[in-house]
């Protein structure tokens, strides 16, 4: 087991005449495995992103506690969590997440040089050329498709090696070819690379490339 969550939930308060609150996820407990591809399925507003933001060390839950490998996430400091993600977990967010005044390679090496890593210009390349961006190296996102943005994200995500990714709708801007191509990089980093690996979709082109599946309704998991 790479990351655990025992007990998790989220709630937010609505004012709906009365004030109350809801569960955006009702109490769930989850593990991600290494050499694993888990995905989530589930509609808009079910609660998958939700819950991907607690997984991924973003979203405090209302309860419960989030575990990657020994280390509670949320009894961290800020600035180590934020090390530890840094460092640990990857993100693909499903919102657009690049820095307009950065070139494609400045923003898929920014994680590695906010602490002073060595940037790993030659593995970006190699990513880069898989998935077929390789020749957008200097180029600025306004110059890039909906679909190379989103692969740019990916690249980003898989070159800081993280023990576990979380990919929110990774395939939401592309055609089927460059999804069959993302979907198998990341099943490939997972079985190859002995890490775990997270797809949150509400699209079926994931399901065979799945170890595991989930589905949320109404914040529940099933």
């Amino acid at each position: 087991m790479l990351l655990r969550a025992d007990n998790i939930s989220k709630t937010f308060f609505r004012k709906t005449g009365s004030a109350n609150y809801f569960y955006a996820v009702s109490p769930l407990s989850l593990e991600i495995h290494p050499e694993t591809v888990t995905v989530l399925m589930g509609r808009s507003g079910s609660g998958k992103t939700t819950l991907l933001n607690m997984l991924s060390g973003i979203l405090q839950p209302t309860e419960g506690s989030v575990w990657l490998g020994d280390t509670d996430l949320y009894r961290l400091k800020d600035a180590a969590l934020s090390r530890l993600r840094n460092e640990r977990i990857g993100v693909v967010p499903q919102a657009r997440s690049a820095v307009d005044t950065l070139t494609v390679m400045e923003n898929i090496l920014l994680p590695e040089r906010l602490y002073g890593r060595k940037a790993p210009a030659e593995k970006a390349r190699r990513w880069m050329e898989m998935f077929e961006i390789g020749q957008l190296e200097n180029a600025f996102p306004k110059e890039l498709s909906g679909g190379e943005l989103r692969r740019m994200a990916i690249i980003r995500a898989l070159v800081q090696e993280p023990e576990v990714l979380f990919a929110d709708e990774p395939t939401g801007d592309l055609d089927d070819e460059n999804t069959e191509r993302v979907l198998s990089a990341l099943a490939s980093y997972a079985h190859e690379e002995k890490k775990g690996v997270m797809i949150v979709t509400h699209e079926n082109d994931a399901v065979k490339y799945a170890d595991r599946i989930f589905k949320m309704e109404g914040g529940e998991l099933f």
